[in-house]
């Protein structure tokens, strides 16, 4: 067989125009008309592969007939970017953020080390900074971009858990008496997942128990740390949460920093959803203490308005995270001849070697907009959660079951006579399943003390306070039925 001169894969000038040109009237379509579409579409197991072409393709597709597929895909999805999208904690990208990951995508930089990815490691490491500087937490941070805040939590407990077992003892890091963490019964479901997998094991992460206002209660951290001491256990780290994923609700990070640097503990704050709130200037206040952490967890695809997946963890001693990481490198890729600088690897630092150029469309975001814009959009946020509490306090028909302290609201559907709390939670369960299929608004649900909460996170810019009444009056119409 003879070497090729041209590539089966290589196309035309006027073809690559074509493709360029249908791919951004078709991303332009969907951006300008998001708001215009049902929350979620009328969909069932199986309508998406019976709506396209799903045979594999041996002579290829043409153009229009993909792009058609693509359009199609777009009417099926649930749409995360909707104004009264309030299911999960998943900010809409912005337009530059969309096109960002375009630009990366161009490129195709695997962004390992410096010189794999020089211009892109070089973004990151400055990105991590402006990050750690944009939360009060550190002008200098150390730190990497992750897929999202789970794998950022679960690269800290390695970090926080070799530290304390001495981490040049490499395979023994996890020898002798059983390891401890300590978490709130608030704290985010990745924190217990990431325990198991690091061979901690569930039981042996401490769930501390909450106050009223569903923060973690101090005197209940320190009497479980000292019986874990008196057990010959060994405690290793400390996590807050700066906004929980349930109920928004930020942790006394200053307390709790006071009691892990007593016992000599790693602090971790999980700040993955709720750390940029700390812009708005009225809720600064409530992360007092931050700036003490070991570690922060933040994700810019959920409340800095960034396409996933863009996670951030965020750190000092960047020693201790790269005796974590410290193995016996492949030889292909040892650094040979470059300067300390030109060295760096974030393999040194975290689980992923092929890592794709995330840093960018952080970049081009918080460029484009200006630190000041995406703070008025986070207070605007703040601002309608606030509105929504007031809502539902003054309906006589809705109950408001946790402090809204961010952006994130809390409630339930209460019929007059109805009381129990048994027949409130089936209610309010069917009522969620009939608002999300209905497709007009979208909220998901959270256990608050023990009772079944409808759940609205708004961490939108497109959402207006019309959205917020659109959405309690499809609930209501909901539970009325």
């Amino acid at each position: 067989m003879s070497l090729r001169t041209q590539s089966s894969l290589d196309v035309s000038e006027e073809a690559l125009n074509e493709i360029s040109s249908q791919a951004t009237q078709l991303v332009f379509e969907y951006l300008t008309t998001i708001s215009e579409r049902p929350v979620r579409a009328e969909n069932y197991a199986g309508k998406t592969i019976e709506s396209i072409d799903a045979e594999l393709s041996i002579e290829g597709v043409p153009l229009d007939k993909l792009i058609r597929d693509c359009r199609t895909l777009m009417d099926l999805s649930r749409h995360n970017g909707h104004p009264r999208f309030f299911g999960y904690v998943a900010s809409p990208s912005t337009p530059i953020g969309a096109y960002a990951d375009l630009i990366a995508s161009a490129l195709n930089a695997n962004i390992t080390c410096w010189r794999s990815g020089p211009a892109g490691t070089e973004i990151e490491r400055m990105i991590v900074r402006w990050l750690g500087s944009l939360i009060g937490y550190d002008r200098d941070a150390k730190g990497l971009l992750t897929s999202g805040g789970s794998m950022a939590n679960m690269i800290a407990l390695l970090i926080a858990s070799r530290r304390k077992a001495d981490a040049s003892r490499r395979g023994l890091w996890n020898a002798g008496p059983p390891m401890t963490l300590y978490a709130s019964d608030e704290v985010h479901m990745s924190v217990a997942k990431a325990a198991d997998i690091l061979g901690f094991g569930r039981d042996h992460v401490r769930v501390i128990a909450c106050d009223n206002r569903l923060r973690m209660r101090l005197d209940s951290l320190r009497e479980s740390i000292e019986a874990d001491l008196r057990e010959g256990l060994r405690p290793f780290c400390v996590i807050a949460s700066a906004g929980t994923v349930n109920t928004g609700i930020v942790d006394p990070l200053a307390e709790i920093a006071n009691v892990a640097r007593e016992f000599d503990l790693w602090f971790h704050v999980d700040g993955a959803y709720g750390a940029p709130g700390v812009l708005d200037q009225r809720k600064k206040h409530l992360f007092a203490g931050l700036e003490r952490a070991d570690s922060v967890s933040l994700d810019p695809h959920k409340w800095l308005y960034v396409p996933v997946d863009a996670g951030c963890l965020l750190f000092r001693d960047a020693a201790a995270a790269m005796a974590a990481f410290n193995t016996e490198d492949a030889d292909y890729i040892k650094t040979h001849g470059y300067s300390d600088e030109e060295a760096f690897a974030f393999w040194d630092y975290g689980l992923e070697l092929s890592r794709r150029f995330r840093a960018l469309k952080v970049w081009l975001t918080l460029q484009y907009y200006g630190t000041r814009r995406i703070a008025e959009a986070i207070s605007e946020d703040i601002s309608l959660a606030a509105y929504l509490g007031e809502v539902v306090s003054k309906a006589d028909d809705f109950e408001l079951l946790a402090p809204v302290e961010l952006s994130i609201c809390c409630f339930r559907y209460v019929p007059a006579g109805m009381k129990s709390d048994t027949e409130l939670d089936r209610l309010n369960e069917r009522i969620m399943g009939l608002v999300q299929k209905g497709g007009r608004a979208y909220v998901s649900n959270a256990t608050v003390n023990g009772r079944f909460a409808l759940r609205a996170c708004i961490t939108n810019f497109r959402t207006t306070k019309s959205d917020i009444d659109k959405t309690v009056a499809a609930i209501r119409e909901a539970g009325g039925k």
